[in-house]
C-alpha cells in the first residue's frame, strides 16, 4: 500500500525551529549556573577573583576540594547528612507506606476521619515556639533522632502512596486474606512489591529534603557541632560570605596553598553537597511518570 506525505509548509519548518530554539534556551539557562559552579570549584581560586570563568576552568586545581575534605568538621558534618538521609528515608518511607495501606482499606471504618485530620497538618501547624517546646520536652534537643521522629509521616507523600494502593487489584489482596494470610504479611509480601514504583519516585523525594535541610540543623543541634549537617555549614559560609560583602573567614580550612579563596570555596562546597542528589536522580528517573502518575490520579 502507498504511503502518501504531507509535505511539510512553512509553517510547520517555523514551529520546529522556534520549539528547538527555546528548548535549548531553557536547557542552556537551567544547566549554566551549575555547570559555572563545578568550573569555579575546579578553577584556581586567585584566577577566579579576575572572572571570566564560565563554562571551563581557566587553571584547573584540585586544591578547593583538598582545603574542604581537610576540614575534619566538615568531614562529621557531611557523615551526619549522609546518615540522616539514609536512615530518615528509610524510616519515613516504611511508616508512610504502612500508614498508606490502612487508610487505603475500606474495612478501616475511620479511614476518611483519619485522612482529614491528617490533610489539616498540611495547612495549620502549631507553630515554630510551640515545635520547638515539644522537641525540648521529648528530649530532642541536639539528638541525631531529632532529624528523623518529627518528619515519620510525610502527609501529601502518604496521599500518594494511598491513590496508587488503591489501585491494585482487590482480588489480589482478598485471596491473601483467604489464605489466611494477615494485614501486615499482605503489605510486607504484595503491597510493597507490586508498589515499587511509586515508592521509589517518594524515596527519591525524601531523600532529597532530608539531604538538603539546614533549618532543623539550626534550631535544634546547633549546640552540638558533631551533629550538625554539611549544609547548614554551607548555610553559615554562605551567610558569612554575605554579610561581609563577598569574603570569608578560610582559616578553618587549613589551606595548604594560597590558590584557595571564598568563592572557590563555596563553589566546591555546593557541587560536594549537591552531586550526590545528581548522581541518584537518574537511577529513579524511570518511576517517576509511572509513580507520581498512577499515585496522583484516582479513578
Amino acid at each position: 500500500m502507498k504511503r502518501f506525505s504531507r509535505r511539510r509548509s512553512f509553517g510547520d519548518y517555523l514551529f520546529s525551529f522556534t520549539n528547538g530554539f527555546f528548548m535549548l534556551f531553557v536547557m542552556v539557562v537551567t544547566l549554566y549556573p551549575f555547570l559555572n559552579t563545578i568550573a569555579v570549584s575546579f578553577n584556581n581560586g586567585l584566577d577566579t577573583i579576575r572572572g571570566g570563568i564560565y563554562l571551563w576552568p581557566r587553571e584547573w586545581t584540585l586544591q578547593n576540594y583538598v582545603s574542604v575534605f581537610q576540614n575534619p568538621h566538615l568531614t562529621q558534618a557531611a557523615f551526619i547528612s549522609v546518615a540522616r538521609t539514609v536512615v530518615g528515608t528509610m524510616v519515613q518511607l516504611f511508616c508512610t507506606a504502612m500508614l498508606a495501606y490502612v487508610l487505603s482499606r475500606k474495612e478501616y471504618m475511620f479511614n476518611k476521619l483519619v485522612t482529614t485530620l491528617f490533610v489539616v497538618t498540611m495547612y495549620f501547624s502549631g507553630g515554630l515556639i510551640p515545635g520547638y517546646m515539644l522537641i525540648k520536652q521529648l528530649g530532642l534537643l541536639n539528638n541525631f533522632w531529632v532529624y528523623i521522629i518529627p518528619g515519620l509521616i510525610g502527609v501529601f507523600n502518604m496521599i500518594v502512596i494511598r491513590t496508587y494502593i488503591q489501585g491494585l487489584s482487590e482480588g489480589l489482596l482478598e485471596s491473601a486474606k483467604m489464605d489466611g494470610a494477615g494485614d501486615f504479611k499482605i503489605f510486607m509480601r504484595i503491597v510493597l512489591p507490586l508498589s515499587k514504583p511509586v515508592l521509589a519516585t517518594i524515596a527519591l523525594f525524601i531523600a532529597v529534603g532530608q539531604w538538603n535541610s539546614w533549618f532543623d540543623s539550626m534550631l535544634y543541634t546547633a549546640g552540638n557541632r558533631n551533629l550538625t549537617t554539611l549544609q547548614y555549614e554551607l548555610m553559615k559560609l554562605l551567610s558569612s560570605a554575605t554579610s561581609q560583602g563577598g569574603t570569608v573567614n578560610v582559616d578553618q580550612y587549613k589551606n595548604v596553598t594560597n590558590m584557595v579563596t571564598p568563592v572557590s570555596i563555596r563553589a566546591a562546597i555546593t557541587v560536594v553537597t549537591a552531586m550526590p542528589i545528581v548522581l541518584l536522580y537518574p537511577f529513579l528517573q524511570k518511576y517517576f511518570v509511572t509513580g507520581l502518575t498512577i499515585g496522583g490520579v484516582k479513578e
